[in-house]
Formats: C-alpha cells, structure tokens, sequence
C-alpha cells in the first residue's frame, strides 16, 4: 500500500489542532487496511480513520490517540 503524506496548508493545521494526519492513497483500500498500515509503519495507535473522494483520488484523514502526537510522525516525514 502507499501511503503519501500530503503538506498542504490544512493539512498542517489539522496536525496542530486535531492530532491528525493526511495521507492520499489508492481509491482501492479501506479504512480498515489504511490503519493497519499506518499502525504497521509508524509506533502508534490510531484512533479513527475518515476519507474523502475528490476526483480520482482518496485522501485519508487518520486521527491518532492522544497518546500519540501527530507532529512527531510529521516530523520524522519531514513534513514540518
């Protein structure tokens, strides 16, 4: 599965306010398969998982726990 960080202006203000991350993948993996991948790729927990279609193109917004701060994994992708 790919999973490509995406570094856009909301997507970093997502990762400040709501502990989120924004990946855009392939319209073919669910959002049970986005959160393993991400929990296999990076030491954390995922809270939830919400898509959204755009074109032909699905950007995943995964929400972590609490526990874990999105900025660090945005970090080590040098995203920030």
């Amino acid at each position: 599965m790919i999973l490509k960080p995406i570094t856009t202006e909301k997507a970093v203000k997502q990762i400040e306010l709501d502990n989120t991350l924004l990946f855009a993948t392939d319209r073919i993996y669910s959002k049970v398969e986005i959160k393993k991948e991400v929990e296999k790729t990076f030491p954390v927990k995922v809270e939830k998982v919400r898509t959204l279609i755009k074109g032909n193109k699905k950007y995943a917004y995964v929400k972590l726990n609490p526990a874990n701060r999105a900025i660090d994994i945005a970090t080590t992708l040098g995203m920030m």
